[in-house]
């Protein structure tokens, strides 16, 4: 009997020291869920501009420690899609999304809305009717048409100091594919504020290049072969495009021996600001990596804590509640000659 009551005894001391060791073992496992998760999904890897931010985003997770998955959509609504699905089943605290497209985001904020969990969005603007459809969305960006006007603005200077032929600007367009709404914006207002400026415009040619550079310089030397001397000027919706025309305008002889021709472009990356530099791109205009993915990160910091944005926890102004607004701003060699001095 007493043998029996002895074993009974040793039993309860080891139950005791188990479930004590289990009740350690969750409440650690607990402190480690506790750590601030977010799910970033970029459109896709093959852009300099997104590369800049998601490796900023990442560099400030580790700074604060906090659990940061970032994934490659492969320019693929499907792979988007259902990242989305595995970052919602992986319980993130938030979702930060670079939308494939435009349209895509409706499915993107269905599935976040469905799981209760806040989204930013960035970069590709869904549209006000999608992004209003619940408070808990929200949109960290710059206002296209700004970007356009702003590389108007730049070959309008230019031009007012070499007039063209008849006062008339000839132009090739190398544009971003058609549902990205920056395409469509920055290309139809860059034309208005030439136009807005006093001169004639007249479209040579207009190429979709799909923000790449490599692409964009093929494009360029076909319109060269087909139009070469039939316009005076280059507009790129993005650095890269700008940038892969400049490819092939270097293998044609421009930038060489006094033959010229201006190219802008939209981003103002290391690049773009090299060859502003070296002169063979008159311009770009800064789409902020740094302020934009700053702001991202504050904001899904605060909206993981569950905390609503205000004028008080966060940098940056908040519009209509759900905004967030970086400015553009013209980087021509002038303005990197002065921020040097």
């Amino acid at each position: 009997m007493k043998s029996n009551l002895k074993l009974f005894i040793l039993v309860l001391l080891l139950f005791s020291c188990f479930t004590t060791g289990c009740s350690n073992a969750m409440e650690s496992a607990s402190k480690t869920n506790d750590k601030i998760s977010v799910g970033v999904l970029v459109g896709t890897y093959d852009d300099t501009w997104r590369t800049l931010v998601r490796n900023q985003l990442y560099q400030m997770a580790e700074e604060e420690n906090i659990e940061m998955s970032i994934w490659n959509s492969d320019s693929s609504e499907d792979t988007q899609s259902q990242n989305v699905d595995l970052l919602i089943q992986k319980k993130v605290d938030v979702l930060v999304v670079n939308p494939v497209n435009s349209s895509s985001s409706e499915n993107v904020i269905n599935k976040a809305k469905k799981a209760d969990i806040p989204v930013i969005f960035f970069n590709i603007e869904p549209s006000s009717e999608v992004i209003q459809s619940w408070d808990k969305a929200y949109y960290v960006g710059a206002i296209a048409e700004k970007s356009g006007t702003m590389q108007g603005q730049i070959l309008a200077d230019y031009f007012k100091e070499n007039l063209p032929v008849d006062n008339t600007i000839r132009y090739v367009m190398l544009k971003g594919p058609e549902e990205y709404q920056d395409a469509v914006l920055r290309s139809k207002y860059s034309i208005q504020a030439l136009e807005k400026a006093g001169f004639q415009v007249s479209e040579v040619a207009t190429e979709i290049a799909d923000w790449d550079r490599e692409n964009a310089k093929e494009k360029m030397t076909t319109i060269l072969q087909d139009y070469d001397s039939e316009f005076n000027c280059v507009l790129a919706n993005n650095d890269d495009m700008a940038l892969g025309a400049i490819d092939a305008l270097k293998s044609a002889g421009y930038f060489s021996g006094g033959k010229y021709i201006p190219v802008v472009g939209v981003d103002a990356t290391s690049s773009a600001q090299s060859a502003v530099k070296n002169g063979t791109l008159l311009g770009t205009v800064l789409n902020d990596a740094a302020n934009q993915s700053t702001a991202i990160f504050e904001l899904a910091t605060l909206l993981a804590e569950n905390n609503t944005p205000n004028e008080n926890n966060i940098t940056y102004p908040i519009t209509d509640k759900q905004y967030i607004w970086i400015d553009y701003k013209k980087v021509t060699k002038e303005d990197i000659t002065s921020s040097a001095e």
